[in-house]
């Protein structure tokens, strides 16, 4: 993907695009890729980079929802537990089999959540990922060494599935590029367009990078724009009820000697009624989450020190070395867009919705990265009828995600950081035949300076915080060795992008103020 060329692409346009998104998260990325599968033509408009809010910012996981079983959901369990399976075998380079154990301090917890689990592994049918079984406390302890073994009677292992957020969102992008849609990042939606009799039928956006103007019509507008969704509802309509309630969960991230394992721990009740997880991801420990209801949505939400405690707290009663603040590597903060209700966020559905306002434009909202498929195929339905589009047949469910390898296991191990760029590694490691290219930019992180290259000319990186945030994972797992990549990768960037010294300066200062954030002091 060069950025040049889908500016260009929207520039020319002489004809209505079939359908226009709005928002570069997982949603927006899976709605413009099973539309462009299906042939329609498509423009997808992103405010800031692909993934810069929730998509970016999850557990990690790929997951039917062990808590949407004990809240009765079976539908939702089901079809999380399906599209979890089309994940693994559509993008094998990305989503993997990940053990998960959940400790038995108690003696009725083994047998109650055994069962759970047995019920978790039969929803699953065809796609499941392993048989779960009670294990011994000598069994538990060899899987999760760094338990604390007091009063510690045995438990329960299950398998779910484990992604790289960010990294699955870039290539869901380069797959719907690759099926001929357009995407374009920091080009927020300024407005909405309208026909004689007042339905939407195209919007305004302006390109951050020029200041031009652009005007995109279409035969169907689709917002996808997760907490935000209200924002672009009232564009069309100032009056309209929101449809979505913020809540916001936060993760710490360890060094991996904290688990000592490739094994997940997962707590199935914790003091404010969700489930914990402490998982390893990417050389890592990713303890979380959180349930805390927001007023509103930000593009970077803060850690509440609360939330922090409570993590702390909670992690401290399993491992026999308790974390503490000082073991903190990264915080970082993610806002679910949850579909309005009565009661708890913690309870609210993680169901989406697809909602159709007065003015024509077509919003989903809500679910879960996991079944972003099913979302997206029951989007682009309804914008068929909508749009009067021709009724073309969904083909996503055996559709290879950008980057697929036949057999990604063998193709890296899990210490190879360049393994989940799956087909597009061998690019990189060209690069870095290259001496210059081939350097380490640090020595806490695997990062080479290849990557940041491959960043900018192929998948439109354009600034410090996307190539440290997103396009690799160094401010997510290392706050403080990230800050110091920032001098080195604005230089990569700078020579890439044709920018000066000056660029060089803001670039490395805002990165560094904004990367404070994700350090628990």
């Amino acid at each position: 993907m060069r950025r040049e060329e889908m500016v260009r692409n929207v520039r020319e346009r002489q004809q209505p695009w079939d359908i226009a998104v709005v928002g570069g998260g997982a949603t927006g990325a899976g709605v413009a890729v099973d539309a462009a599968a299906r042939g329609f033509s498509v423009v997808l408009l992103e405010a800031h980079d692909f993934g810069k809010g929730t998509s970016s910012r999850s557990t990690k996981l790929v997951h039917g929802g062990v808590r949407y079983l004990e809240q009765g959901n079976i539908p939702l369990v089901m079809s999380a537990l399906k599209e979890r399976g089309l994940m693994r075998r559509n993008a094998p380079h990305l989503v993997h089999d990940l053990a998960f154990v959940v400790p038995n301090y108690s003696w009725w917890e083994a047998p109650f959540y055994g069962i759970g689990l047995k019920l978790y592994d039969m929803l699953a049918g065809k796609y499941g990922f392993g048989a779960s079984k009670l294990l011994s406390k000598e069994e538990t302890l060899e899987r999760l060494p760094a338990l604390e073994p007091e009063e510690l009677r045995g438990g329960v292992v299950y398998y779910d599935g484990q992604f790289d957020d960010a990294r699955l969102l870039i290539h869901l992008a380069m797959t719907a590029a690759d099926h001929g849609a357009t995407l374009l990042n920091y080009c927020p939606v300024t407005g909405l367009q309208r026909d004689p009799d007042g339905y939407v039928n195209g919007m305004l956006a302006r390109d951050e990078e020029t200041g031009e103007e652009l005007a995109i019509s279409a035969r169907i507008v689709v917002n996808a724009t997760g907490v935000f969704t209200d924002s672009i509802r009232q564009m069309a309509d100032p009056a309209a009820d929101p449809l979505v309630v913020t809540s916001q969960g936060i993760h710490l991230v360890f060094d991996r000697s904290f688990l000592k394992s490739e094994t997940a721990l997962m707590v199935p009740r914790t003091s404010d009624g969700r489930i914990l997880f402490v998982i390893p991801w990417h050389g890592h420990a990713v303890a979380g989450t959180t349930d805390t209801p927001v007023d509103a949505p930000s593009l970077e939400p803060r850690p509440l020190d609360e939330e922090i405690e409570f993590i702390l707290e909670t992690a401290a009663r399993f491992f026999v070395r308790p974390p503490s603040r000082a073991d903190v590597l990264a915080v970082y903060v993610g806002l679910r867009p949850l579909v309005k209700g009565e009661g708890k966020t913690s309870a609210l559905s993680r169901d989406h919705v697809i909602h159709v306002d007065t003015s024509g434009l077509l919003t989903i909202t809500g679910g879960k990265w996991t079944t972003y498929r099913h979302m997206a195929e029951d989007c682009v339905d309804h914008a068929i009828t909508l749009g009067k589009l021709p009724d073309v047949e969904c083909t996503t469910k055996n559709l290879r995600i950008h980057g697929y390898l036949e057999d990604a296991a063998a193709q890296g191990s899990p210490e190879d950081s360049l393994a989940v760029y799956g087909s597009d590694a061998e690019s990189i490691r060209t690069l870095a035949e290259d001496p210059a290219l081939a350097v380490q930019l640090h020595p806490a992180l695997p990062y080479i300076a290849a990557e940041v290259v491959w960043a900018a000319r192929a998948e439109m990186a354009r600034t410090v915080e996307d190539v440290l945030a997103r396009h690799t994972r160094a401010l997510f797992l290392n706050a403080s060795a990230a800050i110091a990549m920032a001098d080195p990768v604005a230089k990569l960037l700078a020579a890439e992008l044709g920018r000066d010294e000056a660029w060089i300066e803001v670039q490395v200062s805002e990165f560094r103020a904004l990367a404070e954030q994700y350090r628990v002091v």
